[in-house]
């Protein structure tokens, strides 16, 4: 397989990437390689609302893969099973996301250019394929969740002051507030003391955690 696309948003650094697709309404750009920016194969897209990503855990390749895993909703101290987990280490690198179709760019120079909604992908990240999302086969709201559903709803409060919010774009306050709302820290995480720091959008975002309140601390501009 090849790359038909490349990902491209707000989410430079593995920290504070939403743990699942749908989580953030972080908006990011699927910037298509030239030779498949034929405006036939996109005929009939804009007719659907939400899309699957099929793409490549580029940053985390590895020769041997484990037969278990250590998933960091059980705090990372047990094992299951790589096929049991949405592990980015598997015998292949390929990630399955849905996302939001905003809209298709049809005038810029590398159009079509989609905007989608919802992505829990790295910038700059491969994409192999796009297929339409079908609610009447591909929504399950009976389904269980394992052991993914065990542990406690990770939701946070965020306090940001104002200061430090006038210093983030305004096109990005809402999504930078809804990645640290879902608690960015791993699993297995200090609260008081201890600052985190996690890239977003050309920022470094500084910020504590203590009973179930999320203070963001400092912001700097890193580019």
């Amino acid at each position: 397989m090849k790359p038909i696309a490349h990902i491209y948003n707000d989410f430079t650094e593995k920290f504070g990437i939403p743990r699942q697709s749908g989580l953030c309404p972080a908006v990011s750009r699927i910037i298509f390689e030239k030779e498949y920016r034929v405006p036939e194969a996109f005929r009939g897209l804009d007719g659907f609302s939400h899309l699957w990503l099929i793409w490549e855990f580029s940053e985390a390749k590895r020769e041997e893969w484990s037969p278990t895993v250590r998933p960091p909703r059980l705090g990372g101290n047990k094992r299951m099973g790589v096929f049991a987990t949405r592990s980015p280490f598997r015998p292949n690198s390929i990630g399955l996301s849905s996302v939001k179709l905003i809209k298709i760019d049809r005038d810029s120079p590398e159009a079509p250019v989609l905007y989608v909604e919802g992505a829990d992908i790295l910038d700059g990240t491969p994409i192999f394929d796009i297929k339409p999302y079908l609610a009447y086969t591909d929504s399950h709201p009976e389904a269980t969740g394992g052991f993914a559903l065990t542990s406690k709803d990770d939701i946070l409060k965020v306090q940001f002051p104002d200061e430090l919010l006038k210093l983030i774009p305004e096109e990005k306050r809402e999504s930078l507030v809804s990645v640290l709302a879902q608690d960015p820290r791993p699993q297995y995480k200090d609260e008081g003391e201890r600052v985190y720091t996690m890239a977003f959008g050309g920022y470094d975002v500084s910020f504590t955690v203590e009973n179930g309140i999320l203070t963001v601390k400092n912001i700097d501009k890193t580019h």
